[in-house]
């Protein structure tokens, strides 16, 4: 099974990325899953993508790049496609940018309970930092160092 990762470049890409699941959320600190918030969140510079999988919008990432850094946050794939390895491809598309856009480090945003995705990390050469975000610090950021 493939990805189409599909950048969003119009109101109408991001709602449709929003309408997927109303019930996602996304980890970002002080960023709630609504209209809104996701048109702010472009506004600020984060790159919106649709994850599909067959046409169909599986999950919605965002990433920007500052200062020689890719940040990057991604909401949970829906419940009836885990399992398939999505979440790497996730990974990758993260990497890939980061290489063509010759960053030297990688940010990765998630919550502090998500335990799949500290696993995940960690077996991408992710290193769990100290830094707490967002509401009561229940945001962890992750860093990877490239070479």
């Amino acid at each position: 099974m493939s990805l189409d990762f599909v950048k969003a470049n119009t109101s109408k890409d991001i709602k449709m990325i929003y309408d997927y699941n109303l019930d996602a959320f996304s980890d970002s600190p002080g960023f709630n899953w609504n209209l809104d918030e996701i048109q702010k969140e472009v506004k600020d510079g984060w790159n919106l993508y649709g994850v599909e999988n067959n046409g169909e919008i599986i999950a919605a990432l965002f990433y920007k790049i500052k200062e020689n850094t890719l940040y990057s946050k991604n909401t949970s794939i829906k419940i009836s496609h885990q399992g398939s390895g999505f979440s790497h491809k996730i990974k990758d598309f993260f990497e890939t940018e980061a290489k063509e856009h010759k960053v030297n480090k990688i940010i990765h945003y998630c919550s502090i309970d998500n335990f799949r995705m500290y696993s995940l990390n960690e077996s991408h050469g992710y290193h769990k930092t100290d830094k707490r975000l967002g509401e009561n610090g229940q945001v962890v950021e992750w860093i990877k160092n490239l070479k």
